[in-house]
């Protein structure tokens, strides 16, 4: 059996408005295996892109547990999980969020500065990561001389740039035309399979969701079901 990358147990997050206490994941346990690739689906409000934001050490629980790669992020400092994402997670977001004043290559390299990477090491790991998802004779293009569907292209080098153990990828084809998703989407195939990148992909696409290994349905803060 493949070990789990991923482990959570017991976990709850609630936020605070005003007096009221907002529930948004509700006791929820999880494996995920290393090589694994599974789509989040559910209603909005559901607890998808919390879990997504969770696992990415980008917000604490309110209780319970998360382990990733045997290491319990929970109990982490901010620089300690500002150090740990740098190695250890990649992040695809929806709106890309690349820097327009930077070309690709400038924007891919970003992560690498949180690591002890030499100017000209950041640069060679930059130009692989973009030759990777077939934009290495758009390195010196920023985002405003891109394509939607080159700009998510240069996101998902950015996020594979540090050979992170975890993608995490919240709505990466909700922009973007059917034709360009599906190029996104053969790209995460790749990655998966013959990469060997763990994916976690929240969508709302039933289209992008059957592309992945599994699929869980979350529904009101838990686990309703699971497809194969």
């Amino acid at each position: 059996m493949t070990p789990a990358l991923v482990e959570v147990r017991g976990l709850r997050k609630e936020y605070r408005r005003g007096t009221e206490v907002v529930p948004v994941l509700d006791g929820l346990d999880l494996d995920i295996a290393s090589g694994d690739y599974l789509a989040l689906m559910g209603p909005s409000g559901s607890g998808k892109s919390t879990l997504l934001n969770l696992l990415g050490g980008l917000d604490q629980p309110t209780a319970g547990s998360i382990r990733v790669a045997g290491v319990a992020i929970e109990g982490l400092s901010s620089n300690e999980l500002a150090s740990w994402r740098a190695r250890h997670v990649g992040f695809i977001f929806q709106m890309y969020n690349l820097l327009p004043v930077l070309t690709a290559r400038q924007n891919v390299e970003l992560p690498l500065l949180l690591t002890r990477a030499s100017q000209a090491e950041r640069q060679r790991r930059a130009e692989a990561a973009l030759s990777l998802v077939g934009l290495a004779d758009r390195a010196n293009h920023k985002p405003g001389e891109l394509s939607g569907g080159q700009e998510q292209r240069v996101g998902i080098a950015r996020a594979i740039v540090t050979d992170p153990d975890l993608l995490l990828c919240d709505e990466p084809t909700g922009d973007l035309d059917r034709k360009s998703g599906d190029q996104i989407l053969d790209l995460f195939d790749a990655l998966n399979r013959e990469a060997g990148k763990t994916i976690i992909m929240v969508t709302h696409d039933p289209r992008a969701a059957a592309r992945a290994r599994r699929i869980l349905y979350l529904d009101k803060g838990a686990l309703v079901r699971e497809e194969r």
